[in-house]
């Protein structure tokens, strides 16, 4: 029950700086991803069915706030959750690199599905234009951000599961 009030909290948090604080923050009108950041985090440290629900309703929240369509955002961030998900067998507390890569990769897809469906199918084409300085700047943006985030967050994460299995071990 802690668990869950923790990720709603945090995917409100993360939603409400996103939307803000961090479009005052924006450079060259490019924002970090936050809530990209994460559902990756909990698909990975978590898990599949972990990121799928983070990633539901980060994407839902979206979607209301934008106003465009309920669940196209809702879609993209339960995929990215599931994906990251399969990797959670490889986490160690330690490591940084799979972490930033598998980020680097989740920003990309997005970028890349957000230019299909918003741009391509409108016959926007200039492609050239908008990966290196849309979706290449949001990666790199995205990225420095969860330099910041992914520790304390990896440590809240750790703090929950020694209370959960104190927990289990009282009933068990």
């Amino acid at each position: 029950m802690l668990r869950r009030i923790f990720i709603g909290f945090c995917i409100i948090l993360f939603f409400l700086l996103q939307v803000t604080l961090f479009q005052h923050l924006s450079m060259a009108s490019i924002t970090p991803n936050l809530l990209l950041i994460l559902v990756f985090e909990f698909g990975f440290i978590r898990g599949k069915k972990t990121g799928i629900w983070v990633g539901f309703f980060s994407g839902l929240l979206l979607d209301i706030y934008y106003g465009t369509g309920i669940g196209f955002y809702a879609l993209i961030y339960m995929y990215i959750g599931f994906l990251n998900g399969y990797f959670h067998k490889l986490f160690y507390d330690e490591d940084i690199t799979l972490p930033l890569l598998l980020l680097c990769g989740s920003n990309l897809l997005y970028g890349m599905i957000i230019y299909i469906c918003r741009f391509l199918l409108y016959n926007r084409l200039d492609f050239f234009y908008y990966f290196p300085h849309v979706i290449l700047a949001e990666t790199i943006y995205t990225i420095v951000i969860s330099l910041m985030v992914y520790r304390p967050i990896l440590k809240m994460n750790r703090i929950l599961e020694g209370l959960e299995k104190r927990s289990a071990s009282k009933f068990g």
